[in-house]
C-alpha cells in the first residue's frame, strides 16, 4: 500500500512508498497525519535500551516544509489508463462499459485535422465505434457524444492514477472533487 504525500496545506504531491513515509517520520518531516496506522516499519536494536526501533506508517502524511505541489497549477498528464477510469470503462458514443483492451483513446476532432491531444478533446471508445468514426468529426459520422470530456482536478488525478486507495485515503482525495465528478458515481 502506498502512502498519499500531502503538502501542509493538504495538497496532494506524490504517492510514496512505505519506506519513503518512514525515511521522513525518522528525519522529523511529517507536519501531520490522517487516518489509523496501516503498516508497522521495525528497525535496528538500540544498544542502550535492547528495544526495537519501529515506526507507525499512517495512509496520508503532510510533509513539513515541502514546496506547494507544481502539478496543483498545471493539468495533468494525459495517459490511457487515467482517461479510460476518468470515463470508467464506458464507450462515449455506444454507451458499452467495456475492458480495457477493448478501448481506445478517441480524439473528437481527429488530430490530423488539427485536434489536440489533451483532455478536452479525448474521450473513451470500444475500438468498433472509434473504426466506425474514423478521421471524421462526429456530426460527421452521425455519431452524437453521451458524455463530455473534463479536465480532471489534481484530487480527481492521484485517484486516476490506478493505485490502490484505502478508504481513508479515498475519503481524503474525493471530499475535494468537484460532486459533478464520474468519480463520485
Amino acid at each position: 500500500m502506498d502512502v498519499l504525500q500531502l503538502d501542509v496545506s493538504g495538497r496532494p504531491q506524490a504517492w510514496i512508498s512505505p519506506r519513503e513515509a518512514a525515511v521522513l517520520y525518522a528525519s522529523d518531516a511529517v507536519a501531520w497525519t490522517l487516518g489509523s496506522s496501516t503498516q508497522v516499519l521495525r528497525g535496528g536494536i538500540q544498544r542502550a535500551t535492547g528495544r526495537q526501533s519501529r515506526i507507525e506508517v499512517h495512509p496520508i502524511v503532510a510533509v513539513r516544509g515541502a514546496v506547494p505541489s507544481r502539478a496543483w497549477r498545471t493539468v495533468p498528464a494525459l495517459s490511457n489508463p487515467k482517461l479510460f477510469v476518468r470515463d470508467r470503462h464506458v464507450c462515449a458514443y455506444c454507451g458499452g462499459r467495456f475492458r480495457f483492451d477493448e478501448l481506445t483513446r478517441e480524439h473528437i476532432v481527429p488530430v490530423s485535422r488539427g485536434g489536440a491531444d489533451g483532455w478536452m478533446n479525448c474521450i473513451t471508445a470500444c475500438r468498433a465505434c472509434n473504426g466506425r468514426k474514423g478521421n471524421r468529426l462526429p456530426e460527421e459520422a452521425h455519431m452524437a457524444l453521451l458524455y463530455l470530456p473534463y479536465v480532471p482536478s489534481l484530487h480527481e488525478d492521484m485517484i486516476l492514477r490506478g493505485r490502490r486507495i484505502v478508504a481513508d485515503q479515498m475519503d481524503f482525495l474525493l471530499a475535494s472533487v468537484p460532486r459533478t465528478s464520474r468519480l463520485h458515481g
